[in-house]
């Protein structure tokens, strides 16, 4: 049953209304303003009939009242009223009233007036909940056509326009361009379903570093970029950016990989590196580059890249002095050992110039799996292939290059090497190698195949 307020200060109207009303309607009689009031703050009701002339507070100013109560602002009122002239009603009209009822009550207007508004009231409502679940359904499907399937996070197109947004409103930030090192071999060693787990939880720790009105995106593949809203001091920033990385490679150790995966990122700043996503996309990109470049596993900001090529820029230097520079990193001893991204550029180089050399190139891929009864640890085989690595160091010509495929194996280059030679250094990389590591938890195997040019 719908309930209605009925506020007059005449009683013998109010006794009316009830008598009128009572049986279609749950009738609630109060004789003020301030009662109607104290009456709405606590509960509701479906329509209000309202008196004009009454003492304390007429009936215009508790609609005003009525108005500011959050809950109650869109209940249907009628006006009560002896006045039938044209002022009057237009004045009712013109406050917010639906419709009058003049006094005194004809029982059957008062009830078919009453009947009609509420009818319409309830049409109202229909339709406005039919209109909040199309926009809401509208949002709903904007909203996915903007976020990536598999993790959640906004796609590009969105990021691109919410960033945008952020700094046209002249608000700093930095952009953060953050990248899987090795992220491929975890799909081929593991499967995809592994490697899509692992997005899930790259995007799911970026949820837990972001505050309120960061952006989180991923592009593709195992390329993400977070929008750190706000901060604009670059210690704050590099913090945020390292627990980041400590945080995501930690979760990485955690799922046993055995890819040698780790995080690495490149960022922007705003207004400093660009006013738009795209120009701080860009620099980022750029940032990122050089930690790839430089050992993987860590940070630059891209203001510090442009300082270093800015200084350089200012400095000019002989062919002489730069070969020099460009030696001091290598002793000349040893194996050249790279990581696998520059190992595979190396790889590429040296097969282009295999025709035109002549020479023969071999290629041995060593392998350490445990010894029967065995049970090795992570910690236990990382210095199992520290040892393996420094064998194959001392064992090499500064010629040779290795590198460390995974937490068991690594590949090494030897030049100018037949299928004889290639055995004889395997072999003398493992005695190396057993010379060094006593415990006999392991043993280590190869494989060996002459690279062949394109």
């Amino acid at each position: 049953m719908k309930s209605i307020l009925v506020v007059d200060d005449d009683k013998l109207n109010l006794t009316s209304a009830r008598m009128v009303l009572c049986e279609q309607y749950k009738v609630i009689l109060v004789t003020k303003g301030s009662q109607a009031l104290d009456f709405l703050h606590k509960d509701s009701c479906d329509m209000i009939l309202l008196d004009i002339n009454m003492p304390e507070m007429d009936g215009f100013e508790v609609l005003h009242a009525i108005r500011e109560i959050e809950q109650c602002k869109d209940i249907p009122v009628i006006f009560l009223t002896a006045d039938n002239d044209t002022v009057t009603e237009t004045r009712c009209f013109k406050e917010g009233a639906i419709d009058f009822i003049a006094k005194p009550f004809v029982p059957e207007v008062m009830r078919s007036r009453i009947s009609r508004a509420l009818e319409l009231e309830d049409l109202r409502l229909s339709l406005a909940h039919k209109l909040e679940k199309k926009t809401q359904e509208v949002s709903d499907m904007k909203s996915k056509s903007r976020q990536d399937a598999l993790t959640g996070l906004w796609n590009r197109v969105h990021t691109e326009e919410a960033v945008n947004e952020i700094i046209a409103e002249g608000v700093p930030g930095a952009l953060f361009m953050i990248d899987m090192d090795n992220f491929k071999a975890i799909n081929d060693n593991y499967g995809h379903l592994a490697g899509d787990q692992t997005l899930k939880m790259f995007a799911d720790t970026l949820r837990e570093y972001a505050s309120e009105g960061d952006v989180l995106c991923r592009i593709g593949g195992d390329e993400f970029v977070t929008f750190v809203k706000g901060v604009t001091d670059k210690r704050e920033i590099g913090k945020h950016a390292s627990d980041i990385i400590t945080d995501l490679c930690n979760k990485l150790e955690a799922c046993k990989f055995e890819t040698n995966s780790s995080v690495s990122i490149g960022i922007a700043q705003t207004p400093g590196d660009g006013v738009d996503f795209n120009k701080l996309y860009n620099c980022a990109d750029k940032a990122l580059y050089y930690v790839k470049q430089n050992g993987k596993n860590s940070y630059h900001f891209f203001s510090d890249k442009m300082q270093e090529e800015t200084m350089r820029a200012n400095k000019t230097v002989d062919l002489h002095y730069l070969q020099e520079v460009m030696m001091r990193a290598d002793s000349g001893k040893g194996a050249y050992q790279l990581d696998f991204d520059s190992f595979h550029h190396v790889y590429n180089f040296i097969n282009r110039f295999l025709n035109r050399s002549g020479k023969e190139v071999q290629t041995l891929l060593l392998t350490v799996t445990e010894a029967a009864g065995e049970v090795v640890d992570v910690t236990e085989m990382e210095r199992v292939l520290e040892l393996l690595e420094q064998s194959i160091f001392t064992s090499l010509r500064n010629s040779d290059v290795s590198t460390r495929y995974s937490s068991k194996q690594i590949m090494v280059i030897l030049m100018d090497a037949d299928h004889d030679k290639g055995d004889m250094v395997a072999e003398r990389i493992i005695n190396n190698f057993q010379k060094l590591y006593t415990e006999g938890k392991v043993k280590v195997e190869y494989g060996i195949a002459r690279m062949e040019s394109k």
